[in-house]
């Protein structure tokens, strides 16, 4: 038995840094973990908690990681080469509640400590689910998470997934046939797979969308003659630009954020949630009206049969703020699922999206151009303390041309759910401070 078990090895749940603060904790010299006697002595500083000056010197209250607080110590400036923390702990300082602190001969007023430990503290768990976000994302463009505005932390009860996850009641079809082209773009056998559906190629040479908006995109599927290359997959090939989910400074709740420049018609995000039955989400909506917010939305192109439910299971779209002048639009794309009823639901810039600009869509689109939203990402602090019921909104569209009588259809049937029956509307202020601001969503 034992021979059998030469072999083995079980992961460590400790992380790598964990490891070594244990060591040094207990005096233990290891080299694989990189601990030796030149720098068993060393400990790294896990956050600052309070400050004071005594004869113009300046000391620190230092919490060590991986040691409990009744190990704190105050240290000299001079004995600190933490230069990014020392210049975080003065921010905080400036931006904490009562205005800005400072620090007499035996530190900080107990509330600012406080708020030095919460914010130390906040800023651990938004890492914590920085890295979680990243180890389940599939796609290329990473994710970080930012938080200087409040004491707000991780949103509860929230799992990032990669694409649509089917509840109980909901069958998806796979697609049966693939194209046979040799080349999707410059030879392609039958007008490709949009042609097989009598619809135009969606993209240009560098995966830029080039049909307007609300009529539907086919991109190539499995089954498919063509690799991963085809430009005919733009989509299915995730997100791949870095963003950033942030605490907005206005009431907004979190927003997202890119850190790359966006093209113009390039794919940003495609929208997953859970896809519900309509029934299912009736019952589910009752409760969410209850609690003031809901990320319900109806996939009704066709028929009203399904609804997708952003509330628990989703990805970084989950979080885009609304905009009365709008960087994203809504595209209804069809892979691996040819049936109607059953959209995958992707958003293009709109515009020239430069890095550090916030990333927004129109909560309440009308007219022929772009199709109506589903209901974003509205939590309570957005709605204040006694959040009216968010309404279902349908857009109205009016009479056009035959030629644009696919998109019309889709603009029409795209509405806000919220458990698929009409609710009074309130008066809801807009916060997006777009120069063409409507004043109100709804």
């Amino acid at each position: 038995m034992a021979e059998n078990l030469k072999a083995c090895s079980v992961c460590c749940k400790s992380s790598w840094p964990q490891l070594q603060d244990l060591c040094r904790l207990e005096q233990l010299q290891c080299r694989a973990l990189g601990i030796t006697r030149r720098n068993l002595g060393d400990f790294e500083v896990e956050y600052l908690c309070d400050y004071k000056r005594v004869r113009k010197e300046e000391f620190y209250l230092v919490k060590w990681r991986g040691y409990p607080e009744a190990a704190n110590s105050w240290e000299p400036r001079k004995n600190l080469r933490c230069r990014g923390l020392l210049k975080q702990l003065h921010q905080d300082l400036a931006r904490a509640p009562g205005g800005p602190v400072q620090p007499g001969p035996r530190g900080l007023p107990a509330r600012a400590v406080s708020y030095l430990v919460q914010k130390a503290e906040q800023r651990r768990a938004l890492r914590h689910w920085e890295q979680l976000l990243n180890s389940t994302r599939s796609h290329r463009g990473r994710i970080t998470v930012e938080n200087e505005v409040d004491l707000h932390g991780p949103p509860r009860d929230f799992v990032y997934i990669n694409e649509y996850k089917v509840g109980p009641g909901v069958n998806l079809t796979p697609v049966a046939v693939g194209c046979e082209c040799q080349d999707c773009m410059a030879e392609a056998a039958g007008g490709c797979c949009p042609g097989a559906s009598h619809h135009k190629f969606a993209y240009n040479e560098a995966g830029q969308v080039r049909i307007r908006a609300g009529l539907p995109i086919y991109e190539c599927n499995s089954r498919c003659r063509c690799g991963a290359d085809c430009p005919n997959r733009v989509v299915q090939k995730g997100i791949r630009y870095d963003l950033c989910i942030f605490r907005t400074g206005n009431g907004r709740g979190w927003g997202v954020r890119t850190l790359e420049r966006i093209r113009k018609n390039s794919f940003v995000m495609e929208y997953v949630g859970e896809i519900i039955t309509s029934e299912e989400a009736e019952r589910r909506g009752q409760v969410y009206d209850r609690q003031g917010a809901t990320y319900l939305f109806d996939l009704d192109y066709v028929e009203d049969v399904y609804t997708v439910d952003a509330a628990h299971y989703g990805n970084i779209s989950h979080f885009v703020n609304h905009s009365c002048d709008p960087n994203l639009q809504v595209y209804n794309v069809f892979i691996e699922n040819l049936d109607e009823r059953l959209p995958r639901i992707a958003l293009f810039a709109t515009r020239l999206i430069r890095a550090g600009e916030e990333l927004t869509f129109d909560y309440n689109m009308h007219g022929t151009g772009p199709p109506a939203p589903w209901l974003s990402p509205l939590s309570p602090v957005r709605w204040g303390t006694s959040p009216p019921p968010p309404p279902r909104f349908i857009v109205l569209s009016p009479t056009v041309d035959p030629v644009d009588a696919e998109s019309t259809r889709m603009d029409s049937n795209f509405g806000l759910a919220v458990g698929g029956s009409p609710r009074a509307r309130g008066r809801i202020e807009c916060k997006c401070g777009a120069a063409a601001c409507r004043k109100y969503l709804f």
